[in-house]
């Protein structure tokens, strides 16, 4: 049986892409309706581009000479690393939802926190005592926050206050909260960290162990926020049950010196070493001064250490002030040296016994009669109650600070 031969097949038209390279096709019905190729020569192999009318959509093409017909595999852009893909969300991302409970003392603190944010909610709680004397509290909608964010604002401001803020703070947990947050920003036991000699108790270090008893929530360990704790080693107190947050006021300093009409002629002063360790690194583009506390006989003195405070405006740099003893000396010291202004700077205004009433205004710039500014934060209300409106005090709030670390 014969068969007849097929025909021929038709000789190949010469590629465009072998004709010209660098041609611009059209899009045609066998290539998806994109507005144009480009194609590029390097070495032996071509290499397509395809554009489409979305500026992330870049396809592929790559061909190499000698295969005939042109076989091309359209390869799909790769996908976005993760990291890209979070920062993308990230952008329409709604801020975190969180409850937050609040002590008596800390009403106007909290108030400020909710106003910076929409996120933050206050919830209250009924702070009620038996005829002992004995704590009565209640939680008022336990079950409506149950799977939600939650925190709570306390204030250790004296040992009566804080057995009835414990119980509510192991109770939050259990209530089936997705997570909590413990805000304290001032650690009252902070300055009693170390033992001087047998018999001598750490009571930071009881502190810090009844909090780390607080009960896990369902998302984990309690986030514990405190701002400028007296000594750093004290974070290593906690126990694994809490997650220390340790955050600071001297970047509400930094923004209030910038709204100074001399604050290009700024110097910072530390009362002692204590406080440049703690300070310095976040202040070290300003001008530094170092007084130190030296004995003579019976007497503690300050005196002047390293820097030049002549011409400058001064701002004294603590943690806290008790007494303000150690701050006065400073602010004499450096007048003594030719200091034009004298100010000051702590986180804590603890002023037991009205001392803040120590503290004068210096009279239209004269730093031998007082300060021109003494910056306290809102961490220990019940000063601020006493020193609001009076100069030279000004009150630095937190507010901002603690809704932001809310979102972590």
């Amino acid at each position: 049986m014969s068969t007849t031969p097929p025909p021929p097949l038709p000789s190949p038209s010469p590629s465009p892409c072998r004709r010209n390279p660098n041609k611009t096709l059209k899009p045609s019905s066998s290539f998806p309706k994109l507005p144009e190729f480009r194609f590029s020569k390097d070495r032996n192999q071509i290499r397509c581009e395809l554009r489409s009318f979305e500026p992330s959509q870049k396809w592929t093409v790559d061909y190499v000479p000698g295969s005939d017909p042109i076989h091309i595999i359209l390869k799909p852009p790769p996908a976005l690393p993760m990291a890209s893909s979070a920062a993308l969300d990230s952008t329409g991302k709604s801020s975190k939802k969180v409850c937050l409970f609040y002590c008596d003392e800390m009403k106007a603190l909290a108030e400020r926190i909710a106003a910076e944010s929409d996120a933050i909610e206050l919830r209250s709680i009924t702070w009620r005592k038996f005829e002992d004397g004995f704590p009565n509290l209640f939680i008022s909608n336990a079950h409506g926050i149950r799977g939600q964010h939650v925190a709570f604002l306390a204030s250790f401001s004296s040992p009566g206050v804080i057995f009835e803020q414990l119980s509510v703070i192991y109770a939050l947990p259990k209530l089936f909260i997705s997570s909590f947050t413990l805000v304290l920003p001032f650690f009252p036991t902070g300055t009693s960290e170390r033992m001087e000699e047998e018999g001598d108790i750490a009571t930071a270090f009881t502190l810090a162990r009844i909090l780390s008893n607080t009960p896990i929530s369902m998302g984990g360990p309690t986030s514990l926020v405190i701002f400028d704790i007296h000594a750093l080693q004290e974070r290593f107190y906690f126990g694994d049950n809490v997650l220390p947050c340790f955050e600071s006021g001297i970047p509400l300093l930094k923004n209030r010196l910038q709204q100074l009409p001399d604050s290009d002629n700024i110097s910072i002063a530390f009362p002692d070493d204590g406080a440049w360790k703690r300070f310095h690194k976040q202040l070290q583009h300003f001008p530094t001064i170092v007084c130190a506390k030296v004995r003579e006989g019976d007497q503690r003195i300050v005196r002047l250490k390293e820097g030049d405070p002549k011409g400058r405006h001064v701002v004294i740099v603590d943690d806290l002030v008790q007494s303000g003893g150690t701050l006065i000396e400073c602010q004499k010291v450096l007048a003594k040296h030719g200091a034009a202004k004298v100010s000051a700077y702590v986180t804590h205004g603890i002023f037991p016994n009205r001392s803040w009433e120590r503290f004068k205004h210096d009279n239209g710039g004269c730093p031998e009669n007082g300060l021109t500014y003494f910056w306290i934060t809102d961490s220990c209300p019940l000063t601020v109650k006493h020193v609001k409106n009076k100069v030279p005090f000004e009150v630095l709030s937190l507010a901002n600070s603690i809704a932001t670390t809310l979102q972590i």
